[in-house]
């Protein structure tokens, strides 16, 4: 089992920046991917961003040129650089893990763009 605990939403206003980290612990080893996905209200869980340890990474198209995930594996973390923050980009923001074909969740983190 992982544990996975998002952190760093709020609010902002268009155009600025936020960082969301998530933290992983428990069986973090196979860990063979992490991502963000992101759930506005009224509509579907999306992916955003993903990482695969030791390998390339993956973006939403609504994304790219403006988030960035990295990792640090030293800290068992994620992290998502957002710039350029639009009002659409407001949503629950969920870190997950893919290990031995199963999905681990976090709790999600609140992320709302508006003046």
């Amino acid at each position: 089992q992982v544990q996975l605990v998002e952190s760093g939403g709020g609010l902002v206003q268009p155009g600025g920046s936020l960082r969301l980290s998530c933290a992983a612990s428990g069986s973090i080893f196979s860990i063979a991917r992490m991502g963000w996905y992101r759930q506005a209200p009224g509509k579907q869980r999306e992916l955003v961003a993903t990482i695969t340890i030791g390998g390339p990474t993956n973006y939403a198209d609504s994304v790219k040129g403006r988030f960035t995930i990295s990792r640090d594996s030293a800290k068992n973390t994620v992290y998502l650089q957002m710039n350029s923050l639009k009002p659409e980009d407001t949503a629950v923001y969920y870190c997950n893990a893919l290990r031995n074909g199963n999905l681990n969740w976090g709790q999600g983190t609140q992320v709302t763009v508006s003046s």
